[in-house]
């Protein structure tokens, strides 16, 4: 899986305090962001996140280009609906016949005799897909017989404010694995850009009780813990 950064909001972390303190002091907007100091924005954002005045959070949004990840977690993705989407289209791009193409699970790799069975479905299935197409199919009928796994590329929008729900449901270890590494390298990234605004994004182990309804009995200890787990 291949996640990248394709764009972001100017100083995310500035932004988000100065729109705080638009709301309690009569000057104008440009002049806050100005006038925006680091040291300040830390208390403040930490401030938003303790009292849940998040909703300043949706002033800043990051972009993210996502290569190799399966159709199983894109379905996942969409679940989150205060984000946006363009996905590749198996109605107009033709499939790999390459069987990596198909995202195989750790849990098949680790088993041999899994792996037989998994990997002789996928050739099979590919095979048919190639012959239907040959047979002038539509690729968009074709690809019914494609395996749920197959591989997809995506482009996704968030605002700051999901991208903390995101992470907050996402990075729990009870989370899918595959969405669960995706949260991680995306985590990642906006960290980079934004260390005060996510310093406290991730799963509520982490930064109080368990918010799950069945506990998963080994919370994480930390966010490095977490990243490096």
């Amino acid at each position: 899986m291949n996640v990248i950064l394709l764009s972001h909001t100017h100083d995310p972390d500035a932004l988000v305090a100065a729109a705080a303190r638009i709301c309690y002091r009569d000057v104008t907007a440009s002049e806050l962001l100005k006038g925006e100091e680091k040291n300040l924005s830390r208390s403040l954002i930490a401030d938003l996140f303790r009292s849940g005045h998040t909703s300043t959070f949706e002033h800043v949004s990051f972009t993210f280009g996502i290569d190799g990840l399966s159709r199983v977690a894109s379905h996942q993705l969409v679940r989150h609906r205060l984000a946006s989407f363009s996905q590749q289209s198996q109605r107009y791009v033709k499939m790999s016949p390459d069987p990596e193409a198909v995202i195989i699970p750790p849990s098949i790799q680790a088993n041999p005799e899994a792996l037989r069975l998994f990997t002789e479905s996928v050739r099979k299935s590919q095979e048919t897909y190639a012959q239907l197409t040959a047979l002038g199919i539509p690729k968009e009928d074709a690809r019914f017989i494609l395996p749920h796994g197959h591989s997809t590329r995506l482009v996704m929008t968030m605002n700051a404010r999901e991208l903390h729900h995101f992470f907050g449901l996402r990075l729990c270890r009870r989370a899918q694995w595959e969405i669960h590494e995706l949260a991680k390298k995306m985590l990642a990234l906006c960290r980079e850009i934004a260390p005060v605004l996510f310093e406290k994004a991730g799963p509520s182990c982490i930064f109080g009780k368990c918010s799950e309804a069945k506990s998963c009995g080994k919370p994480y200890k930390d966010m490095e813990d977490l990243l490096f787990d």
